[in-house]
């Protein structure tokens, strides 16, 4: 009966939190929400008395959920959101009652402190006035539990000069940039009722989950979100007997909780299972608009962490919380819609046929191919520098996976000119009279692909698991939209259009077919081919980040208006300083755990081999074997002191080093391989030193036992 008792419908609560297109239809007069439709649809802006009318039903609406307090929700440059709450109480009445109320200006304007936030520059610390500015076409919801119930608005963050300071301004003008030049494109092959484009966006969430009370007496999982020790336990990920195994009843119980609050805010959490490595799993919702898609994630890696603790849980979104085993990461699925319905990257059943997808096709592997380091610097971070490159992880280097059918039609195009035919996918037969013969796709997946075509988008598996997926959906939205412009501009100027067009898909082809590989990216081989054919190798987000101050990319972000020089110049002095802040704080942790913890435990374990030793010899027995455990341990301690005292050394001249690219590359090439120095002789030392003596929980305690 109590099960029954806690069962839901799913169509009932879905959105029940959320003050979305039907709750503004319920409640808005029919001109307000006319108008409202117009600025969410058209970008036209609001003026003071409509904002005053829905901010009205916005704040009644809330309260009747139970709010109290209202917030401007954004994301600064800080790699998570930020919120500051306000109350619904006005000035004081004679009578000593409050009212409770919120206006069209509090609705659209908010007014954070912008000094205390990442700026780059942009800001000092006596320049403190920034903005939140309403994003209408995200809507707002209430997010309670036991501690109240607030009302969020989602907003972007500029500072009092205009310059973006967050994620979402420079996201929502990259969507206008490849709307505009989408639409531009569809009107060249006859399209004149299509009104918008919009890059549509799935973004797949990877996490782990390690027992809390496990998670405490771990300080490297505390204060960096990774292991920074620990030796791989006897049985690892080696017999996939994880990946979409039965899940578990704790973890099960942990999904139900998860789905019930995001279905509650409208996110469409669809796809659950447990991922490759022991206690990883993933999470994916359906496609929405690319922003709203970018909010939904923030408001996922939110509630797995708020759900996680609720359940005696830790939800782990580093890229590679444990070595040896997978790392996490996002999968972001990318595609151009219009408001009618119609996929740009739909190829149809004969691809070849369809101009109009060829062309898309072409301009993506365009962008792609001549922005393959500002894409990999979208998905820069500093674990993604363990992560990638291998579990499943793609290379570093970018790449693009077509298949054999497109890879078959690209080649037509490239040899001829023309493509006339598109390799079929045929029947899959299983051997088994019972089973029915399935319909074949015409081409296989290549999980080792950066970013591959998938049916009808692009997934790009680079992403880190903790970031904000607004980066990565920034360089696609406008490196794609400038090579839709630069193809109108070729095409809307062509007097003979149908030989130009067979001229530019022949030239875009051969142009840019060194981009395409769909082979094995993890192989040795690829790199040497990879570096034959010209493509960038940016191994670690230092070497990554000066791709967003090139010239060639601060001319395309200005063209399009998306980011000016000095906001991109900002952004590459936040992500120096990201970078070293982040290594430092692992190095000082790695120090802090060998000289209280390790080296002490140690200490403890080879003074007990020494008694045993000597109680064996005054036993008369042959100690050969605790003896060599003895030396053992004496050279690997000694081995631990000495990379200590490296570790600390260079961790301490990092200070010294000028803040910016100098002091990141510092800690890049002279801190991390003194940090694995450190590592190797710990780790060897768990494996001979008594568990019972060894101060913090072990792999095998953390992955196995949830």
């Amino acid at each position: 009966m109590e099960e029954n008792k806690r069962d839901i419908n799913v169509a009932e609560i879905f959105g029940e939190n959320v003050f979305n297109d039907t709750v503004m239809q319920e409640r808005l007069p029919k001109k307000i929400y006319k108008e409202l439709r117009r600025t969410i649809e058209e970008g036209k802006e609001l003026d003071i008395n409509t904002a005053d009318v829905i901010a009205h039903e916005m704040k009644e609406w809330a309260i009747e959920k139970g709010a109290t307090h209202y917030t401007h929700w954004f994301q600064p440059l800080t790699g998570v959101t930020a919120e500051k709450h306000d109350s619904f109480i006005s000035a004081p009445m004679a009578n000593g009652k409050v009212l409770m109320s919120f206006s069209g200006k509090e609705l659209i304007k908010g007014e954070p402190d912008a000094s205390s936030f990442p700026s780059g520059g942009l800001r000092a610390t006596f320049e403190a006035r920034g903005y939140t500015a309403w994003d209408p076409t995200s809507p707002a919801f209430v997010k309670k539990d036991e501690n109240g119930c607030i009302l969020y608005v989602p907003t972007a963050f500029c500072s009092y000069t205009g310059e973006a300071l967050d994620q979402k301004t420079p996201l929502l003008r990259s969507m206008e940039a490849i709307n505009k030049q989408a639409l531009r494109f569809l009107r060249l092959f006859g399209n004149t009722t299509s009104k918008r484009v919009k890059p549509s966006v799935g973004i797949e969430q990877e996490y782990f989950l390690v027992d809390r009370e496990k998670y405490l007496k771990r300080k490297d999982l505390v204060f960096t979100g990774r292991t920074l020790f620990g030796a791989m336990p006897p049985k690892g990920q080696e017999l996939d007997d994880h990946y979409f195994g039965s899940i578990r009843a704790r973890i099960a119980a942990f999904m139900k909780e998860v789905n019930e609050e995001l279905w509650r805010l409208g996110v469409t959490a669809k796809t659950q299972h447990n991922e490759v490595a022991p206690a990883q799993h993933e999470l994916a919702p359906i496609f929405v608009e690319c922003n709203v898609a970018v909010d939904h994630n923030q408001l996922i890696m939110e509630t797995l962490k708020k759900v996680a603790e609720k359940q005696g849980l830790h939800c782990l979104l580093h890229e590679k919380p444990f070595a040896g085993v997978n790392g996490s990461g996002k999968h972001d699925n990318w595609s151009l819609t219009t408001d009618d319905g119609k996929n740009l990257l739909d190829p149809g059943k004969t691809p070849h046929e369809n101009i109009q997808f060829l062309l898309m096709l072409l301009c993506v592997l365009r962008a792609v191919d001549r922005h393959a380091d500002l894409l990999r610097e979208s998905a820069a971070d500093p674990g993604n520098d363990q992560r990638l490159g291998s579990s499943e992880a793609p290379p570093a280097i970018i790449s693009v996976f077509l298949g054999e059918q497109l890879e078959d039609v690209l080649e037509q195009l490239v040899v001829t000119g023309n493509a006339t035919h598109s390799i079929k996918g045929g029947k899959l037969q299983t051997g088994v009279k019972a089973l029915p013969g399935l319909n074949k796709d015409a081409t296989d997946r290549n999980r080792t692909s950066p970013f591959a075509f998938t049916g009808n988008k692009f997934e790009f598996r680079m992403l880190g698991s903790r970031d904000s997926a607004a980066a990565p959906n920034i360089v696609l939205n406008t490196i794609v939209a400038e090579a839709l412009c630069e193809a109108c501009d070729t095409l809307e100027q062509a007097e003979d259009f149908e030989q130009a067009l067979h001229d530019l898909i022949k030239s875009y082809a051969t142009e840019h077919q060194k981009i395409v590989f769909n082979g094995n990216g993890y192989s040795d081989e690829w790199v040497e081919e990879a570096k034959r054919r010209g493509l960038p190798n940016l191994p670690s987000m230092v070497d990554a980040i000066p791709a967003l101050v090139e010239e060639k990319s601060v001319e395309l972000f200005e063209k399009f208006h998306v980011f000016t020089r000095a906001e991109l110049h900002s952004r590459a002095e936040i992500k120096y300083e990201a970078y070293a802040k982040a290594i430092n704080i692992e190095a000082r942790t790695m120090i802090d755990i060998a000289s209280k913890h390790i080296i002490p435990a140690v200490i403890r374990g080879t003074k007990a081999l020494a008694d045993t030793v000597n109680a064996v010899v005054q036993a008369g027995v042959d100690a050969e074997v605790p003896r060599e455990l003895l030396v053992e341990t004496s050279g690997l301690l000694k081995e631990t002191k000495e990379a200590l005292g490296r570790l600390e050394q260079v961790t301490s001249e990092a200070a010294f080093k000028a803040e910016g690219q100098a002091q990141a590359e510092y800690f890049y090439k002279e801190v991390v391989p003194v940090m694995e120095a450190l590592r190797t002789p710990v780790d060897r030392l768990e494996m001979i030193v008594d568990k019972e003596i060894w101060p913090m929980p072990s792999y095998g305690d953390l992955i196995f036992e949830v």
